[in-house]
């Protein structure tokens, strides 16, 4: 079903054409490029979207850079979170129809899709119907928050009462999910933060334990708080050097999932540790859940229902508009944030 907007009509997205223009955000000098571009009618299975908020990742931000998992291909547009309302759908999709509220989860390349825009194809498998209790900030945050821990924690290491979990950079959107599933579960969250200016805010979101890793031994801390165990998961999106500590904190046969490289340092494995303990070190990303539609329906009904208990929530830390872009980027380039940052459109 077609809405009444022509089958292409201009709308503005962020777009950059080439390897000197990567760096528009983080450099003053280079501002945003805004480009009315013809938003075509969605293909057979995509859906045409009015974009209302985005929600704002690192993935982006590494993207932008020319550091992330998969090379650009240029001319390069951003996003993977949106919420908005359906404006078109292509006549093989079912399910949605126009007018729908709807939110978009990150289960593609940048290369194919992106969401920065003030109206976006999707592919049908990426869009969900929104929460009808979240706002369209609300909504454009929570997928890559839950949903990449979710994978992680509930989908593979099955963590459940009775476990422990540590949690490093714990006040990013996705560590304060982790800390609500974690939770959720009925396991135990350990926070790490690097100094303690978060660690009201962190135990305020449910975390059981928070660690400032600048004043502790956290090898030491997390046995005494575990009964000399140590925790069963690591949930890490550092890496770095201080990797190997997070590895000296886990329980025999614990196992350590990677999905970040916030550190640009080299991050080393302590074999003969890890061999000891019998250790697991895993590499995880968004798309082994988000990929699978059997398994990002799951996902999202876990989700669904942990906002249905009040067990789940969005954290939001900031929103910004549509024009601000750039500062947006700044921001999260900070890692001040406490929770998502959100653009609205």
């Amino acid at each position: 079903m077609q809405a009444s907007r022509p089958a292409a009509y201009a709308l503005r997205s962020l777009l950059w054409s080439d390897c000197a223009g990567i760096q528009w955000i983080s450099r003053v000098a280079n501002p945003p490029r805004f480009y009315d571009r013809d938003v075509p009618a969605p293909g057979a299975t995509e859906v045409r979207i009015q974009v209302k908020a985005i929600g704002i990742n690192r993935a982006e931000s590494m993207w932008r850079n020319d550091a992330y998992i998969e090379p650009v291909k240029f001319p390069a547009g951003l996003g993977y979170e949106a919420a908005g309302i359906v404006d078109a759908v292509g006549k093989d999709v079912e399910g949605f129809v126009v007018g729908d509220s709807v939110n978009v989860v990150p289960s593609f390349s940048m290369n194919d899709y992106t969401t920065y825009g003030e109206v976006i194809i999707a592919p049908h498998y990426a869009v969900v119907k929104q929460p009808p209790s979240l706002s369209f900030i609300e909504a454009a945050s929570i997928w890559m928050m839950f949903v990449t821990p979710y994978g992680a924690l509930i989908e593979d290491a099955k963590v459940t009462q009775g476990d422990f979990v540590i949690i490093p950079a714990a006040s990013s959107s996705v560590g304060l999910a982790a800390i609500q599933l974690t939770n959720y579960v009925g396991a135990t969250a350990i926070a790490l933060t690097r100094t303690p200016e978060k660690r009201g805010k962190l135990r305020d979101a449910g975390a059981a334990h928070v660690l400032a890793t600048d004043e502790v031994d956290l090898a030491e801390e997390v046995k005494r708080i575990t009964g000399g165990k140590g925790a069963r998961v690591v949930f890490d999106p550092v890496g770095g050097s201080t990797f190997p500590k997070l590895l000296a904190a886990l329980s025999f046969q614990g196992t350590a999932y990677i999905y970040g490289a916030l550190s640009k340092e080299v991050t080393p494995l302590p074999l003969l540790e890890m061999i000891a303990k019998m250790l697991t070190v895993k590499a995880h990303n968004i798309w082994l859940t988000s990929g699978d539609k059997a398994r990002q329906k799951a996902a999202v009904d876990f989700v669904l229902k942990g906002f249905a208990a009040g067990a789940l929530r969005p954290i939001i830390d900031r929103v910004f508009k549509f024009d601000e872009m750039a500062e947006a980027h700044r921001y999260l380039e900070k890692n001040a944030q406490f929770g998502k940052i959100v653009v609205t459109v």
